[in-house]
Parts: C-alpha cells; structure tokens; sequence
C-alpha cells in the first residue's frame, strides 16, 4: 500500500464523534467511517440505528466492519506526524507507569505487563507484534488488585464453588478441590444474562416513563374539571348579594385544595418515579459498560451486585384518581335553598350534564329475568307478562323478586344511565351488588347490596332500612342514575326537569355492580334498558 499523505491533517483521520484520531475504525454500510467504541456507544444510546453524519436509518443495528485500509492510513499517520504535547495528570485520573518527571495520563492500561501508558510509551504495544497480543483496557489503577494477594500470582481462573477469582498457585492449595475454569469462560457464562437484564432495566423505565404520562395526562384532565367547575361556580354566584361572597370564596377554596391535593400526589408519586428511573438508569449504566467490557476481573467482580434487580415499587395498580368535584355547589346551595332556589336550578342542570359524560350503554340479562318479565329482543325493553313461564332456573335468575339485571357489570369508575318511567304507576329502579340474594326474600336496602328509588301512586322513596322520602314536583318522565364506584356514591335525577333527586353516600358496593330494575304492571308501557341505571351492580326493574 502507498504511504500515507503527511501533508495530511488530523482532520481528514479523525472521527466525526469523539473528534480524535480514529481508533479501530469501522464503516457503516452508508460510507461513513467511525470509531468502534464511538459508534457503538452512539447506537447503544438511541432508539433508532442511524448515521450521526447522513442520518440515514437503518432497520437493524449494522454489522460493523474494520475498515483496513483506513485502519493502516491512520497507522501510518499516527506514526509520521509528531505526537503532540499530551495533558498532565489531573486528579482523579490514571497516570502513566512509565513516565518521569512530570506523569502525563495514561490511555490505556495493560493486563499483562500490568502497566498504564500514555500515548507515547503506548506506541510499542501498537507496533510491536508480541506486545500487541496483550490486552489492553481503559485506564485503571491499583493493577495489584489483579494479583493474588496471598501468591502474588496474577488472578487468571474463577473458582466456581467461593465465586472469586483465584491465582495458579491457589487452585494447588486453598481451592484444590474446588472445581476452577479459566477467568474468559466464567466471564461469558456472567455475562450472558446482562443482555435481558439490561433489557429489563430499559422495559421498568419505560413503564414508569408511561406511568408519568398517565399521571401527568391525570393532572391535566382534574385541571379542567377543576376549571370548569370555579367558571360554573362563577356564573352562579355572580348573581348573588354580596352576604354570600364570603360562601363563594370558601367553595372556590375547597375545589382548589382537592386539586392541590391531587397534584401534590401526583407530584410524589412522580418524583418517586423519576428518582427509580434516575436509579435504573444509573444500573442499566452500568450493565452497559459490562455488557462492553473485555475485562474478566472487573465483570465478575461487579457481577454479583448487578444481578439482582434494583428495589423498585411495583407500579401497575398505582394511579392518580381525579378528585370528585361531582355534586359539591349542589351539597353547599343546599345549605341557601329557600334564597337560591333559581340558582340551584341552575347549578343542577349542569351537574346533570356533567354526569352525563359518563353515559354508558347496557342490555338486560335474559338469564336474570323473573319468569314473568318478558324482554325485547334487543334486551332494551321489559314488561310484565303476567304468566310465568317455565324456564331453566339457574343462579342468577330471580325468583322471589320481579327483577332483572343488565349483562353489563362495572368494578371501578363512574357510570350513568337513564330509565324511561313516564305513564307508569309502581316503579323501583337502582343498583345493586353482583352478589345480591336473588332467591330469598329480602328487604330492598343498601345493607343487602340494593341501592334504589321506589315509586307508587303519589309516593317517591329511596329503600332503606327506614325507607327516604322524597319530594315530588312535577310527574317523573325519566330517570337518571349516576354512580361514582370508587367514591361510594349513587345519585339519582329527574331528567326532564334537570333536578337532583336523592344521592346516597359512603356506599361499599364490595363487589362489581350492575343495573337493577322492576318492571312496571302490564297496564304500563315497557321499560327501555337504555335508561336503566349503570353501575358494577345489577341494574333491576321490578314488576309489581
């Protein structure tokens, strides 16, 4: 090969990434040349495999070749320009064996001659044929602790029954019947799970990453509510004598301690998770670099603190729940009923759209049905046939009680839907536990997992153990049933009129819920499940 061009600068054999004189100069199938330790480290760190120079992407990580002609140039060019003044020694770095008088770093340390070098008394372990089968790593210091402190031997086998690294001379005496393979077979046999388990770092980053965004999306979503709930606040109050601006400011102050106290939450709960991922990515770090390293010591003796996964919170069931602004000017204005009458309409028109939000489609359960209830065939309607038939018993269906349930049952959340009861003269709608009684003969309340509101003649009532009265102003045309699962609560509105009929609170539903309803007498027209309660408990109509 023709000599090397010394009219050439350092610039036309340096890489594009560590802007230094190539070493071990690989070509990337674009053309582009690099360093091999520059170019790996640079992939190892993206997400993507592309060119630093052309950005030219890549499908899969490139098998890197040794560019040998450049490899030779640079040999040549190394060894035709003077070397230029190499840096002292700062502290905390590895200075060169070989130096004297003033120490400059080393670049390189040798295993074998257990010496550092410099660039300049590197030069034969690069140009010398036996000195270049020694290995060379990056700087280090204290090269005695790679010899057997007790033989003074150097450390080159792995007992496999202590898990330390042992000299010759220890495999004849201290070890002798310990079973010992050279230090590079133990080393692949240590490494080899440093791949999954480096893997398994990036994944739980990734998982705390999404578990940010989700808390963060969170965050954003209770900012809105919150929002939405000071302007409607705001239009209210507006109206109002100045007597009652001191109870607007308290309301105002009560929905932003409740956001506070969510973003404080999510602050914590992201802060701890930075810090994990700050953790992880110090490990996975660390895995990298022995995942790279060519030095037998260094990774089995790190290898023990690295293989077992760093203490971390198992997040999966961890979320941030946006506070339950629902209902809270309603339960305040209750307090001013008899002066604020026209703005607690007002205020529960938009409560009831809020709700609304929340609206989910359900069908009724054929196999829940009461043998007389008969159900359209799109299960969005039932009525009493007044007969009943012989059907196939079974563990959900009703026996005592003219009920049926929906197929659809809900274990956490909000939900609402809405019963059709205009023109019917006994109805009793609700929700009720998965695990309700439907064979015995039980009182309809909240302690036996029913939650629901009863209708006959001129009489409203929520079920309990002492049944609720509730007022009537105007002949009810549709039901609205709102649940907040997590919450305990369960309300109830008159559609039409867009008013808050009844809300029970602290309701421990245990078990999923769903839709419950009693069916109408036959002189009434059928029930649309489509306006049936939603709840993860049973939602029933009742047939009296």
């Amino acid at each position: 090969m023709a000599s090397a061009n010394t009219s050439w600068s350092e610039d036309n054999f340096s890489c594009s990434i560590c802007l230094d004189v190539f070493n071990s100069p690989v070509s990337t199938p674009c053309g582009h040349n690099f360093c091999r330790t520059c170019i790996t480290k640079f992939w190892d760190d993206q997400v993507q495999y592309k060119c630093p120079v052309c950005n030219e992407l890549f499908h899969t990580r490139p098998d890197l070749r040794v560019n040998t002609l450049l490899s030779e140039m640079v040999d040549q060019f190394r060894r035709s320009v003077r070397v230029k003044e190499q840096p002292s020694v700062e502290p905390g770095e590895v200075p060169c064996d070989v130096c004297t008088g003033t120490q400059l770093k080393a670049v390189k340390s040798c295993l074998v001659c257990l010496i550092s070098y410099c660039h300049t008394h590197l030069e034969p372990h690069q140009r010398i044929a036996v000195l270049k089968k020694h290995l060379l790593v990056e700087p280090m210091d204290r090269l005695e602790d790679r010899m057997c402190k007790k033989h003074n031997q150097l450390l080159q086998l792995f007992c496999q029954t202590d898990q330390v690294c042992v000299c010759l001379v220890c495999t004849v005496t201290d070890h002798r019947s310990h079973p010992v393979v050279p230090l590079e077979e133990e080393f692949k046999v240590k490494k080899a799970p440093l791949g999954k388990m480096e893997s398994d770092v990036q994944q739980m980053i990734q998982e705390r990453k999404r578990k940010i965004k989700e808390i963060n999306d969170t965050v954003d979503r209770s900012k809105a509510d919150a929002d939405r709930q000071i302007a409607d606040a705001e239009q209210v109050l507006t109206a109002l004598m100045s007597s009652i601006e001191k109870w607007r400011d308290d309301f105002n102050q009560t929905v932003k301690e409740k956001l506070k106290s969510t973003e404080k939450q999510a602050e914590g709960l992201t802060k701890e998770l930075e810090q994990e991922i700050e953790e992880l990515t110090n490990r996975r770090s660390e895995v990298n670099q022995l995942l790279h390293t060519e030095d037998h010591l260094h990774l089995l003796q790190t290898f023990s603190s690295l293989k077992n996964p760093p203490h971390t919170r198992d997040w999966t069931t961890v979320e941030v729940r946006p506070p339950p602004y629902i209902g809270s000017l309603r339960r305040s204005l209750d307090q001013l009923e008899e002066t604020l009458n026209m703005e607690m309409k007002k205020l529960r028109a938009a409560e009831l759209k809020m709700v609304q939000q929340y609206e989910v489609d359900v069908t009724l359960d054929p196999d829940t049905a009461q043998p007389s209830l008969i159900l359209s065939e799109d299960g969005k309607q039932v009525h009493d046939g007044g007969v009943e038939k012989n059907l196939p018993d079974n563990h959900k269906r009703f026996t005592k009680y003219i009920y049926v349930l929906t197929r659809q049952s809900f274990s956490s959340g909000r939900f609402y839907f809405e019963v059709q009861v205009k023109n019917k003269t006994v109805w009793c709608l609700g929700v009720a536990r998965e695990s309700i009684n439907r064979k015995d003969d039980l009182k309809v309340t909240p302690e036996n997992g029913y939650w629901t509101i009863f209708f006959t003649k001129d009489k409203l009532v929520f079920c309990d153990t002492f049944n609720v009265r509730l007022p009537l102003r105007a002949e009810l045309q549709k039901v609205g049933v709102f649940v907040d699962y997590d919450e305990g609560l369960v309300s109830f509105y008159d559609v039409e009129a867009r008013v808050h009929i009844y809300s029970a609170t602290g309701c421990t539903f245990l078990t999923p819920t769903r839709q419950v309803h009693t069916t109408p007498t036959s002189a009434m027209k059928p029930a649309r499940a489509s306006d049936l309660v939603h709840n993860e408990a049973d939602n029933c109509v009742r047939l009296t």
